[in-house]
């Protein structure tokens, strides 16, 4: 048998068919492997595997060729284009709810200045690992691994970095060792500043979802993120009314301290898919300061959110 056979033989002991081809020169080889199937994880263990069995035979030096092309993990942008609008919630509600559906759902705090996605998914103590030079996302108990400038600082920290800074930041927790994950709901901050560009330009969202409250004021603001958006070729996947009507927990009375409909209407006005409405509601405040998204519940909150979360998906998958 010769060295090439009997390595052939020793990688295929540890990974079967998937070893494909091994070439051998002197005490370097070269193993061609099929990595279908394989998450980040998964390829970086086979691979320290497979140099092991070789180092074995006492080849030193293997080159290991994946042939399977790595996951391909779709953006979606969730932007305002002014604050206050509760953007955050709607961007954690949404990433719980795509993760409910069964869609393997992460999320990214982009708001590198005013970070909020530690406390809204109960993650604030929680700080993440590395692997070789990647963050590993932090788990939630809700099934959405997530990354925020909140793991990394501490607690209050002030975060006074320049735009070059707060960009560099943006990439590290956008290119971080995500897995099995293959939409990540990303939490823009307000405006339309530096990360907003970056993320457009060097991230290409899939899509992107546009958030208001009904008022005028508002509606203008998230007139600009759509411009945006759209000068940056992103697709909008469609609006979000939030913060539409509010139920009077005592009286049951509804009423409507923002106006009702102005998002819908807008949306129709521009040709914009609407997604749906979510109240202005005393449970979405206190479950989400308490880390307790609405979206990981039941009742009509829950379903809320699970509409919308249905409507992106399916936008997704038609647009694959």
């Amino acid at each position: 048998m010769s060295e090439g056979e009997a390595l052939k033989t020793a990688l295929r002991d540890v990974a079967g068919e998937r070893v494909q081809a091994v070439r051998v020169s002197g005490t370097a080889a070269t193993a061609v492997v099929d990595a279908e199937g394989l998450d980040d994880a998964g390829r970086s263990g086979l691979e320290t595997q497979l140099r092991e069995a070789a180092a074995r035979l006492g080849f030193a030096d293997l080159r290991v060729a994946m042939t399977a092309a790595r996951r391909r993990r779709r953006i979606i942008a969730v932007g305002s284009g002014k604050g206050g609008v509760g953007k955050s919630t709607l961007s954690a509600n949404l990433a719980v709810a795509l993760a409910r559906l069964g869609r393997p759902t992460g999320l990214v705090d982009a708001d590198i200045y005013g970070p909020s996605q530690p406390r809204l998914l109960a993650t604030e103590d929680q700080r993440p690992e590395s692997r070789g030079n990647k963050l590993v996302p932090v788990p939630s108990r809700f099934g959405v691994p997530m990354l925020s400038m909140g793991h990394l600082v501490r607690p209050g920290q002030p975060i006074a970095w320049r735009g070059p800074m707060a960009v560099s930041a943006l990439g590290q927790l956008i290119d971080a060792e995500w897995g099995p994950i293959d939409t990540i709901v990303v939490d823009l901050p307000p405006g339309t500043g530096d990360v907003q560009l970056t993320m457009l330009q060097k991230y290409k969202p899939a899509g992107a979802v546009i958030v208001s409250t009904p008022q005028d004021l508002a509606l203008i603001d998230a007139e600009r993120a759509i411009g945006l958006f759209r000068q940056g070729e992103v697709p909008l996947i469609g609006m979000v009314e939030n913060m539409a009507g509010y139920l009077c927990p005592h009286c049951g009375q509804e009423s409507e301290p923002f106006g009702h409909g102005g998002a819908e209407e807008a949306a129709r006005e521009i040709d914009l898919p609407f997604l749906g409405r979510i109240p202005l509601a005393l449970a979405i405040r206190r479950d989400s300061d308490a880390g307790q998204p609405p979206a990981a519940g039941e009742g009509p909150i829950a379903e809320a959110y699970l509409k919308i979360a249905r409507a992106v998906g399916d936008w997704l998958d038609r647009n694959d």
